[in-house]
């Protein structure tokens, strides 16, 4: 059910793909790098979302609700948010978060796409 919802609202955004790294579904633009992907949590197997963010976000989502958002390893170093499934999830949220991260990585020629 997660992996649906996460698919519905990548896929509804221009020129997206998923495809599989390290395992997990991962989306990304085609033929660029990728701006969310599922996870589950190292430390307890909870369902995550680790998103691209712009930089100052990181801090201030994980200080403003550290029960719901973390740095995820490896890419957190990186400015990239996880978000826990698990708890209250919100889909216009995930929604929200997924288009930001998607607006760091897509070329300008999607982005007017979307905005139409």
């Amino acid at each position: 059910m997660i992996l649906e919802g996460l698919r519905g609202v990548c896929l509804a955004l221009p020129g997206v793909e998923e495809r599989v790294n390290h395992g997990m579904p991962t989306f990304g633009i085609v033929g660029r790098r990728a701006f969310a992907n599922l996870h589950e949590h190292q430390a307890d197997g909870r369902p995550t979302i680790w998103f691209k963010a712009a930089p100052g976000v990181q801090d201030e989502l994980v200080e403003q609700e550290p029960d719901r958002f973390f740095v995820p390893p490896y890419l957190g170093p990186r400015g990239w948010v996880g978000l826990r499934l698990d708890v209250d999830l919100d889909w216009d949220e995930v929604a929200g978060v997924v288009e930001e991260a998607w607006r760091l990585t897509a070329p300008k020629r999607l982005i007017a796409e979307l905005d139409g």
